[in-house]
């Protein structure tokens, strides 16, 4: 590796945990705002990304306790953002889906950040894009890892 090359990546792993950051304290704002306690927000927002997940499945996910899980999904059915329904692969089982995704005040808290990055995602090329998605993705794979061996 070049010294050039180790200059960069160091500098990539200080915006990425400067990245990580402000997505925490954006999260709380939207959070704060909602009125929704952070690890409800967390574990639907997660089952946004992931699809359906059983109870179990988002305790490993979230790192909560089974017991946990099913107070916050009761919570979340509460107030329209998740509903519990059969497995279609495995009636005996149960899995949790979002619900949330169309409901307004969480359009409206997204809207002025989805827009600005639709913005900055225009200044890229095709290409340029494919590479900082795959990155990306493989950035949240590695975070993955990390938190199942916490």
């Amino acid at each position: 590796m070049s010294n050039n090359q180790n200059i960069a990546i160091n500098q990539l792993t200080a915006l990425l945990r400067g990245f990580g950051s402000r997505s925490i304290l954006h999260q709380q704002a939207i959070v704060q705002s909602l009125g929704i306690p952070a690890n409800d927000y967390i574990s639907i927002d997660l089952l946004n990304e992931l699809g359906p997940l059983t109870a179990g499945e988002l305790a490993d996910k979230t790192g909560l306790s089974t017991g946990t899980i099913t107070a916050l999904i009761d919570r979340l059915e509460k107030i329209g953002y998740a509903r519990r329904e059969k497995d279609p692969n495995d009636r005996r089982r149960v899995i949790i889906v979002p619900t949330y995704e169309d409901k307004e005040e969480i359009k409206k808290a997204y809207q002025p950040l989805d827009m600005a990055m639709q913005q900055l995602g225009q200044e890229y090329s095709e290409k340029e894009l494919q590479i900082i998605n795959q990155f990306l993705s493989q950035a949240v794979s590695v975070l993955d890892k990390q938190l199942q061996t916490k």
